[in-house]
């Protein structure tokens, strides 16, 4: 069986789903198999279930009649399918990468555009080889565009990615210090998320530029085409502007305010921005979906408990982010406490570079600095260090955090929003 001979039967379902907890009528289910699990032995069930069909890649499981379908594998054949429905796809699909902002960017992109188009787009962090292709195959005849989330931790990755979603615009948010370990240092990060570019330019399509990105401008210089933004010589040029810890922007005339925190998020709204007046969305539907979008992913997240205002951005942290986080929070009116978790993946960098964030928090004077992780912990010897969240959150128990202001920051493998029950 190809995506081809398939691809009919794929048309009639309701979506396509791994995880047989989730089946619904209709829906196709790839049974993903590992070392302890075998999948296969959930394929009678589904059909049961309600499924459309189920893919398998143990064959004494197949039934034809049933609609269970053997394939050698499961992950292969879910990347064929998709490339496939991508080739009979009609409209535009922007592809997005980058160290740091992906995702909050991707979705503000998506409310923009949702403004004039119905727009898929990638569904929470499904930004692998696995993610990718299943938000290829939500997409719909319904849907006038996408927006593809493409995330890597080494080289080649993104260019295999782009293979399957063969964006036609794409953007790189910036190149960070994340996943150095993988990429081999920031170096590799520059050239393995530069496999965007390369692809662009080797079919020909739209690149979105940030001109005031260094790295971005000599990337494509000489290119076409592509869309600009940041400069007086952009097709687009915006102004920062802020009010009340909130970020927002300046273009011509009109100012917009969105319910973001961070200097590093006015990027990700020129980039939104830019998308939208490209495609040919209002100031005016621009400024309604910023305005509305509300970040609820623990990115740049800002929330009151008990008087206290609380940063929240604790799904990821490098040494870049982590800088500009600290950085955007000093600058906070009232007391501040900063909760900072390790910063995973950096190879034989991360001691090196959680000491530089450590001293960049002693230097920027909060009134408290605690930390999270054995990484943090092995440098930090204030007697305010602590090995994981459940150790902080015995601790909140008897001596809560006074500030006025509490930033949560670090990598998702650290957790910190698990001591949020304990500040009070």
């Amino acid at each position: 069986m190809n995506a081809a001979s398939f691809y009919p039967l794929f048309l009639h379902c309701n979506k396509v789903t791994i995880d047989s907890r989730n089946i619904e009528l209709n829906d196709l289910f790839f049974a993903f198999s590992g070392d302890t699990y075998n999948a296969a032995l959930k394929a009678e069930e589904s059909i049961q279930k309600g499924a459309l069909a189920v893919i398998v890649e143990d064959e004494k499981y197949a039934d034809a009649e049933k609609n269970i379908f053997y394939v050698p594998s499961t992950l292969e054949f879910l990347q064929e399918l998709a490339v496939y429905h991508r080739n009979q796809l009609k409209i535009p699909v922007i592809g997005l990468t980058g160290s740091n902002g992906k995702t909050t960017t991707k979705e503000l992109i998506h409310a923009v555009l949702s403004q004039k188009f119905n727009v898929q787009y990638t569904s929470g962090n499904l930004n692998n080889h696995i993610g990718v292709p299943l938000t290829l195959l939500s997409i719909k005849p319904e849907h006038e565009m996408a927006v593809i989330e493409m995330g890597a931790n080494h080289q080649k990755e993104i260019e295999f990615l782009c293979t399957l979603a063969q964006p036609s615009i794409g953007y790189i948010t910036n190149f960070g210090k994340a996943h150095l370990e993988g990429f081999g240092g920031f170096t590799g990060v520059i050239k393995g998320k530069s496999e965007l570019y390369s692809y662009l330019k080797s079919e020909k399509q739209t690149i979105l530029v940030n001109e005031k990105d260094a790295l971005q401008v000599e990337k494509t210089a000489d290119y076409e085409p592509k869309i600009t933004f940041g400069t007086e010589t952009s097709d687009y040029n915006f102004e920062p502007y802020s009010s009340n810890n909130f970020v927002g922007f300046k273009y011509g005339e009109d100012t917009l305010l969105s319910q973001l925190t961070g200097d590093y998020n006015f990027t990700n709204l020129c980039a939104a921005v830019a998308l939208g007046f490209h495609f040919g969305v209002s100031f005016d539907q621009i400024k309604t979906a910023i305005e509305n979008y509300t970040p609820t992913n623990m990115r740049s997240q800002i929330v009151e408990k008990n008087g206290k205002i609380l940063v929240l951005d604790t799904y990821n942290a490098n040494p870049s982010s982590m800088v500009e986080s600290l950085k955007n929070f000093a600058k906070f009116t009232g007391s501040k406490t900063i909760i900072i978790g390790d910063m995973l993946e950096l190879g034989e960098e991360s001691a090196a570079e959680h000491a530089k964030i450590l001293e960049l928090a002693e230097g920027l004077k909060f009134n408290e600095i605690i930390t999270v992780g054995p990484i943090f912990k092995a440098i930090n010897t204030s007697g305010n260090a602590y090995i994981n969240a459940a150790e902080l959150s015995e601790n909140l128990k008897k001596s809560p955090i006074i500030s006025e202001n509490i930033l949560l920051k670090g990598s998702r493998g650290i957790a910190l929003e698990k001591v949020l029950d304990f500040i009070v």
